[in-house]
């Protein structure tokens, strides 16, 4: 089969590991299913395991991809759940310390056909796109659980969203537009605070600016560059809803006393459950809400995908179809 795999780690210059080749069929066990895929979505995941984060050398070659939808062997049109952890754990798989996700142990989306845990295929709507359902698995999940599993927010609340422009910030953008919260984004770059309010922003403001209004929650997925304005911009009893650290783990003012004086939250989040990822899909459905795409290429040209993802130039969503 085609496939888009990791055949080596080069930590310095990733796309140099990358190859777009042929790779045998993999073999589906008992209780998992195979999907014929139709499109799959690039995550920064995949530049990270091409220079050897999150993987063992043992499991090369790896095919990429956390993303995908496709045609299950019984013709059923589904998006795939790229969280594969214990059957026999609780609801909530992301719990599952020995979890992993497509393309760490398991073969990804970027191939033309993936094999998961039967349980992971969630039934996808006619009324999205393959290219639309193919985006949703990681980002739009991560944003979907940070809003409304995590941060509990709800209509009528104001939340601040750091660094626009990103997949996580874009889709909470939008999501958080579409559930009647008030929506405030930032970001160093003009272009971007101008996309950001074509995308559902109420207001946007430069990074680090001092926003007219405390907020409810902010959803930090920047971290030392923008960690300290998230902790000022919160209201007494506010919380901080963090999935990522783009910009680096450790901040220089952790502002832990300005957190316990003010009863702020801090809160950690991590991908999302199936049963999320269902619930997200049914919020699309009935709103109209659609995960913005900036471009659409057949996996046999996903280095050009890769490229644009590496040099930042992009808004939305990296599509390969099949």
């Amino acid at each position: 089969m085609l496939a888009v795999y990791a055949e080596r780690f080069a930590p310095d210059d990733p796309l140099s590991a990358l190859v777009v080749g042929e790779q045998p069929e993999p073999e589906v066990p008992d209780g998992w299913a195979r999907v014929r895929l139709r499109a799959a979505a690039l995550n920064h995941h995949d530049l990270w395991t091409l220079r050897g984060v999150g993987i063992k050398a043992e499991a090369l070659p790896m095919v990429l991809g956390c993303d995908g939808a496709g045609v299950d062997e019984d013709g059923n049109e589904v998006v795939v759940h790229a969280v594969i952890g214990d059957p026999g754990a609780a609801d909530d798989e992301t719990l599952d310390p020995d979890r992993a996700i497509l393309s760490e142990r398991h073969w990804g989306t970027f191939a033309e056909s993936v094999v998961v845990p039967r349980r992971n295929l969630v039934p996808k709507p006619a009324s999205l796109s393959f290219e639309e359902a193919a985006c949703l698995p990681s980002a739009w999940l991560t944003a979907y659980r940070m809003l409304f599993t995590q941060g509990r927010c709800t209509p009528g609340q104001t939340v601040l969203v750091q660094g626009a422009g990103g997949g996580v910030a874009t889709a909470l953008i939008v999501l958080a537009r579409a559930a009647g919260l008030r929506v405030l984004a930032t970001s160093r770059d003009e272009a971007k605070r101008q996309r950001a309010l074509e995308i559902g922003a109420h207001e946007v403001y430069a990074s680090g600016e001092r926003l007219p209004v405390k907020v409810d929650a902010v959803m930090e997925t920047v971290g030392r560059a923008t960690w300290s304005h998230s902790v000022r911009s919160l209201r007494p009893g506010g919380a901080i809803v963090i999935s990522g650290t783009t910009s680096g783990a450790q901040p220089d003012d952790a502002e832990l006393t300005r957190i316990f004086y003010r009863q702020l939250r801090v809160i950690g989040s991590t991908m999302g459950t199936r049963n999320e990822l269902a619930a997200l899909v049914a919020m699309l459905d009935a709103t109209g809400v659609r995960p913005l795409v900036d471009r659409v290429l057949p996996l046999t040209e996903a280095r050009a995908g890769f490229e644009a993802m590496a040099g930042g130039d992009l808004f939305g969503k990296v599509v390969f179809t099949l």
